[in-house]
């Protein structure tokens, strides 16, 4: 039995507040199905680790997308705060398909290292969101669903930016975005589309999401591919579903903001191909080719990691 003191202690360790959301002006030009209407939402943080360098919290707040699966609609996050003082840049972190959340950790903690704020953010239907005895996962056989994550995880990243807007440490007007691969797809369409967030690192990233999704050798993507075409489904139809969520669509809005994209030459989930259509239509931004493929592209993220650290602390 935990002692009536400490349990006080622990209890009043979390923190609960509310962020007041007053979308601006450009906030019509957002897509409808991306915008975020005038609200209040709740959060609670709760201290876990703290460093020399940095405090670690837990972070959790309501999505506002509602999902068919309520145990997915809170947020769950980890907001890797510096101990530096004064106004601080400040990242989302976003992960991979294979939710190695150890990686994002990693990054989040040497961002913040460095100086930058960063809030790791698992995505839908990852870790805590995933509803127990149910196999819904972002990217599953049910196209559909996978879709409706798309657009949840892209609302779920506005609201994690309003959230770091409202922190006293952290500069409003230098919000960015990264993440590998899956991570890398939700952070170009966040930043495509939100008029916050003003700068993204985009790795092992790219558009064309029906091709991506039709070609993917991922056992989870062939089993996406067999349902759709078991219900009768063709390509064309699953270009149509995936338009309105595919970095593609919204590229522009990616121009004139601060974007680094980072690549790999044999990328075989990611083919250079679709990596170069979005770099094109987001207006040619700094791009790295590596020398790897999707999966040894492990190789390199130690000075990939130090290139996007340096790139949100404005030295890249």
């Amino acid at each position: 039995m935990i002692p009536t003191l400490t349990l006080a202690v622990a209890l009043s360790a979390f923190q609960h507040g509310e962020v007041r959301v007053m979308p601006g002006p450009e906030e019509a030009s957002v897509p409808e199905r991306f915008r975020l209407v005038e609200s209040t939402f709740g959060f609670v943080l709760q201290p876990l680790r703290t460093t020399p360098r940095y405090s670690v919290s837990k972070l959790t707040f309501p999505s506002p997308i509602t999902s068919p699966d309520p145990q997915n609609n809170t947020v769950h996050a980890e907001y890797f705060q510096p101990a530096q003082p004064g106004k601080r840049p400040a990242v989302i972190v976003l992960h991979i398909l294979g939710a190695d959340f150890a990686l994002s950790r990693y990054l989040a903690a040497r961002l913040a290292d460095e100086g930058v704020a960063a809030l790791f953010v698992k995505l839908p239907y990852y870790g805590e969101r995933r509803p127990a005895n149910l196999d819904a996962r972002f990217l599953s056989s049910d196209i559909e669903r996978s879709v409706i994550a798309m657009r949840q995880g892209v609302c779920d990243v506005r609201r994690a930016a309003q959230w770091l807007a409202s922190r006293s440490e952290v500069d409003g007007s230098r919000i960015g975005v990264t993440g590998i691969s899956l991570g890398g797809i939700v952070s170009s369409l966040a930043a495509g589309v939100d008029p916050q967030i003003g700068r993204a690192a985009i790795l092992l990233g790219g558009g064309g999401l029906a091709e991506i999704l039709w070609d993917m050798p991922e056992a989870e993507a062939r089993d996406s591919r067999k349902a759709w075409i078991a219900s009768g489904r063709t390509r064309k139809e699953l270009a149509e579903l995936t338009r309105p969520f595919d970095p593609l669509t919204y590229a522009r809005g990616l121009q004139g903001k601060r974007v680094l994209m980072i690549a790999g030459r044999s990328d075989e989930i990611i083919p250079p191909s679709a990596t170069t259509k979005l770099w094109e239509a987001a207006g040619r931004p700094p791009i790295q080719w590596l020398d790897c493929g999707h999966y040894s592209a492990a190789g390199y993220l130690l000075p990939v990691f130090r290139t996007v650290i340096a790139f949100f602390n404005d030295e890249f």
